[in-house]
């Protein structure tokens, strides 16, 4: 098991590829297209990947997060028919880079399976899980089967895409070009908002270049900042501005910007001299994201941190044609009502990786 793609650093890469020969990074960061494949084909092949009939999931994770709180997520696993964004079925909130979209749409088309499923909000009630022993259960992962349908559940709400703005793009725009009704589905995980175990942690920003920004000097906020708080060499300040605080920080227009969800990296990374100043940032409140994305409105990337991450390796989805009882199937009448989601079942296979 490993952690999504695009949270990976070029050593932990390199750390997960020899932890395991078939540890799921070989296919979600592999050398080439042609590679991850080739390994996909011989894991079936040899029995690695166990083949599973079309079902819900039920996912539990249990985690310490970055305040050193232990909590437990829940939510349902599930397949999704892609929408695009017009039809105000699913709902983007920050913006997304073509680069990272043209990599992973060359390897949906290499590997026609979803390999890491992405994570969706919901406004609805949050996921009971069976009283039963799971299914499968790997570190703070645990998975049940379900038997109920969870599609008419689901019939009226919009749903947000909390992590995976650019796997969502790139499956919309694979079933463009390849038509099939297995290209129009997509493996997600469906969080209540009201979810007891739901933490949004900030993403700070560190910048190479202020861009002439000054703020009001402060003394050093505790742990609750009081606005956005711009630091540089042991001096902080407060800085002024209209809307959220990442909306704050982009009307700056600072220059180099990379990011942090670590408070005292930040802090750090300014000292050593890595970059001019850092943008303290509190968490951004998930009405917050909701309402802006239901008015159209796109926040800037790395706007929001959901802590953790999917775990990738548990489920894949593979988008073979469904025929003979394989494939994505709906279990809703929703196909009649395109303003609605519509949620079937993830034809999955599951994978006992490292």
């Amino acid at each position: 098991m490993a952690p999504p793609y695009d949270v990976i650093s070029p050593d932990e890469r390199e750390r997960y590829l020899a932890l395991d020969p078939h540890n799921v990074v070989h296919l979600t960061l592999p050398d080439s297209e042609r590679e991850a494949e080739r390994s996909l084909r011989e894991w079936e092949a040899e029995g690695v990947l166990a083949g599973e009939k079309p079902g819900v999931w039920a996912l539990s994770q249990t985690y310490t997060g970055p305040d050193g709180v232990e909590r437990t997520r829940n939510g349902l696993v599930v397949a999704l028919r892609v929408e695009p964004y017009e039809n105000r079925v699913i709902l983007p909130h920050e913006r997304t880079h073509a680069g990272p979209k043209e990599g992973r749409l060359r390897l949906l088309r290499a590997t026609r399976t979803q390999l890491e499923p992405i994570f969706l909000l919901h406004d609805g009630d949050p996921v009971e899980l069976p009283p039963r022993e799971p299914d499968l259960a790997v570190g703070g992962d645990r998975l049940w089967r379900l038997e109920d349908d969870p599609g008419e559940r689901f019939a009226d709400a919009q749903l947000l895409i909390a992590d995976g703005h650019h796997r969502y793009e790139t499956s919309l725009a694979f079933h463009e070009e390849d038509g099939t009704e297995a290209s129009a589905w997509m493996m997600v995980v469906l969080v209540a908002t009201r979810e007891e175990g739901l933490t949004i942690f900030p993403t700070h920003r560190l910048a190479e270049s202020l861009n002439g920004v000054h703020g009001t000097p402060i003394d050093e906020p505790g742990e609750e900042l009081p606005g956005v708080v711009l630091y540089r060499r042991g001096r902080y300040e407060l800085v002024e501005g209209d809307g959220l605080d990442v909306e704050v920080v982009d009307a700056l227009s600072p220059r180099g910007v990379t990011y942090t969800p670590q408070r005292g990296a930040a802090v750090a990374a300014v000292d050593r001299g890595e970059a001019e100043a850092a943008f303290l940032l509190r968490p951004m409140p998930i009405d917050d994201v909701f309402t802006r994305a239901r008015e159209g409105r796109v926040l800037p990337q790395k706007t929001t941190y959901f802590f953790p991450k999917l775990t990738s390796g548990l489920l894949f989805q593979p988008l073979m044609l469904p025929t003979s009882g394989q494939g994505p199937r709906s279990q809703t009448d929703a196909r009649a009502k395109p303003a609605r989601p519509e949620i079937g079942t993830a034809n999955g296979a599951s994978e006992p990786l490292d």
